[in-house]
C-alpha cells in the first residue's frame, strides 16, 4: 500500500481554520466519521490518547497523529492544511500547519508501523512540504502524495 491508497480524495482538507491542536484533531476527527466511517468522539479520544503520550508534532511544521480504532478493515488516513499554524508540542517546537493522520485497525501491526515510518520519511522532503504548502484543492494535494509514493512514476 503506498501513501496515495491511504488517503481518500474527500479525506483531505486543504483550508482548515483550527485554533489550537485540539482543534485540529477535532476537525480531523470529524473528516474521518464522514469518510471512514468511524465515530468522531472516538477518533477524537483515540488521538488525544496517543499525544498524551508524547507530540506527533515531527518538525519541519509537519504532524504525524495516529490512533487504532475498532471496525477499521485497513490502514486509513487524513490529511489537513491549516490556514495557520498551531502549537502541537513538536520536537523542532515549531507550530504545524500540515498534517497527516492514520487510522489504523486496533489489530494492525507491522504495516500501522511501516505506514508511519513511509509518511513521515514523505513529510521530511522539504520540495513537497513547500508543494504542499501551495496546492490549492484536494485534488492538488492527493496528486503530489500520490506521486511522491511512486517517484518512478513521475
Amino acid at each position: 500500500m503506498n501513501t496515495g491508497d491511504l488517503l481518500d480524495r474527500a479525506a483531505i482538507a486543504p483550508r482548515v481554520n483550527a485554533s489550537s491542536k485540539r482543534h485540529a484533531l477535532s476537525v480531523i476527527a470529524e473528516i474521518a466519521a464522514r469518510n471512514i466511517g468511524v465515530k468522531a468522539a472516538e477518533a477524537l479520544d483515540a488521538l488525544l490518547e496517543r499525544e498524551m503520550v508524547s507530540s506527533t508534532g515531527v518538525g519541519h511544521g509537519v504532524a504525524v497523529p495516529h490512533a487504532r480504532l475498532a471496525g477499521l478493515d485497513r490502514l486509513r488516513g487524513v490529511f489537513v492544511r491549516l490556514e495557520q499554524p498551531v502549537e502541537f508540542g513538536a520536537v523542532d517546537d515549531r507550530p504545524v500547519d500540515l498534517v497527516f493522520a492514520l487510522f489504523a485497525p486496533a489489530d494492525a501491526g507491522a504495516e500501522h508501523l511501516r505506514a508511519l515510518a513511509r509518511v513521515s520519511r514523505l513529510l521530511r522532503q522539504a520540495d513537497l512540504r513547500e508543494q504542499l504548502r501551495q496546492a490549492r484543492s484536494g485534488d492538488a494535494i492527493h496528486a503530489l502524495l500520490a506521486r511522491e509514493a511512486h517517484p518512478s512514476a513521475a
